[in-house]
């Protein structure tokens, strides 16, 4: 059965020609394929205005992306057999980089499965389907899934995500397949960790930063140790297993708290981990004023700028936060500061932390900079693969 056509306007198809998968509600020709005729998930054939074929979508009408291209091949649809050779190709790649399987297996557009996110717990999976198109095969996916990873016990669907509302799609947390277990023991960088499936931040854990943590190693031993934003504590116990003599985690919610302390206790490291429940920028203040300081200070906060709009507040957002870190940092102490902004450019990220350091009164040297990892693979033509950055910088005294 053929596919119903979506026109693009002239001039709006380099883009997809260039690799890109997205098309914008304002690229499509609504005279010649109204998007209002279209049903949110369904699967069209996305031609330009010369009527070349560009690819194969499927359609959400009433959001500002209202097609993903999932194939170049005219002939292909999404179903099984296709999920399968994507995931296959996806589990190839990790396969190939992890002795063990704890990584992201699915990263969306960069694995060619736009809007799925799969993350890997050994035989347990927390699954996001992000848009209608992946949504509506929730049962073709599971098929994929059981064909290319037979041993899987559990697989959870966390669809709670933010983008899922953009959609027009409803939040849920829900099962999927077997019995997924409260809580999963993974290990990253030879230190276990417990990591809660139904209850924690987005699909559990935050695997992008795994080569970022592992440069600890050459930075905390012996060193006092600031963790904020801990979240289950992944850089600061990292940092206490790696010689640290005293590590202090800060995150604002208790239930994560709760679970820094276990995890602390998991690798016998509770005797050097400190954990304090409380608002990133109140912790740090208080620190302030009393006085504290710290070898090693780690910023891993959430995004603050999560849309063009939030530039100019985030900057400044991430400027205080930084700042503040700098004025309980000691002389030659190292800063590591992250950014999950996808809007946030390297170039910005390194004008405002100079910002922040001549408002603290310390010139900073850059030693590393570090991304998401290789398990979240960037795609070249989509700039928005590309959100992680990490920087790890020096106090000088000057």
């Amino acid at each position: 059965m053929s596919l119903p056509i979506l026109q693009l306007k002239k001039n709006e198809d380099k883009r997809l020609r260039e690799g890109h998968v997205w098309v914008y509600s304002n690229e499509v020709d609504i005279k010649k394929s109204p998007l209002k005729n279209f049903q949110p998930g369904e699967e069209v054939v996305v031609k330009a205005a010369n009527q070349d074929v560009l690819g194969l979508a499927y359609v959400n009408p009433h959001s500002l992306i209202a097609a993903r291209l999932f194939s170049r091949n005219p002939t292909d649809r999404l179903h099984v057999a296709l999920l399968s050779e994507r995931l296959q190709q996806a589990l190839k790649l990790r396969e190939s980089l992890f002795q063990k399987p704890y990584y992201r297996l699915a990263f969306g557009e960069s694995d060619a499965l736009p809007g799925l996110v799969i993350d890997r717990y050994g035989d347990h999976l927390a699954v996001q389907c992000n848009t209608y198109g992946m949504d509506n095969k929730k049962e073709e996916l599971l098929s994929a899934i059981r064909a290319v990873l037979p041993t899987t016990q559990s697989l959870i669907w966390r669809n709670d995500s933010p983008i899922r509302q953009q959609e027009g799609l409803t939040s849920s947390v829900t099962a999927g397949l077997g019995e997924p277990p409260e809580i999963v023991v993974i290990e990253e960088n030879e230190t276990a960790f417990h990591v809660p499936l139904w209850q924690g931040q987005k699909t559990g854990w935050f695997f992008d930063h795994r080569l970022n943590r592992a440069r600890l190693k050459d930075y905390v031993r012996g060193q006092s140790v600031l963790d904020v934003f801990s979240y289950l504590g992944g850089w600061g116990i990292q940092a206490a297993r790696l010689g640290a003599k005293e590590v202090h985690c800060v995150d604002s919610s208790a239930f994560a708290c709760e679970w820094i302390s276990k995890n602390a206790a998991l690798n016998q490291v509770q005797s050097k981990v400190q954990v304090t429940c409380e608002d990133a920028v109140t912790a740090l203040q208080q620190l302030a004023r009393e006085k504290k300081k710290f070898e090693v200070i780690i910023l891993d906060p959430p995004a603050f700028i999560k849309k063009r709009k939030d530039q100019k507040e985030g900057l400044l957002a991430y400027q205080r936060l930084n700042l503040l870190a700098l004025k309980l940092l000691t002389p030659t102490g190292i800063l590591i500061s992250g950014s999950c902004s996808m809007h946030l450019h390297n170039e910005d990220f390194l004008r405002l932390l100079q910002r922040a350091s001549l408002a603290a009164h310390c010139p900073l040297q850059v030693l590393e900079r570090g991304h998401q990892g290789p398990d979240h693979p960037i795609h070249l033509a989509i700039p928005e693969t590309d959100y992680l950055k990490a920087i790890i910088l020096r106090r000088l005294e000057a």
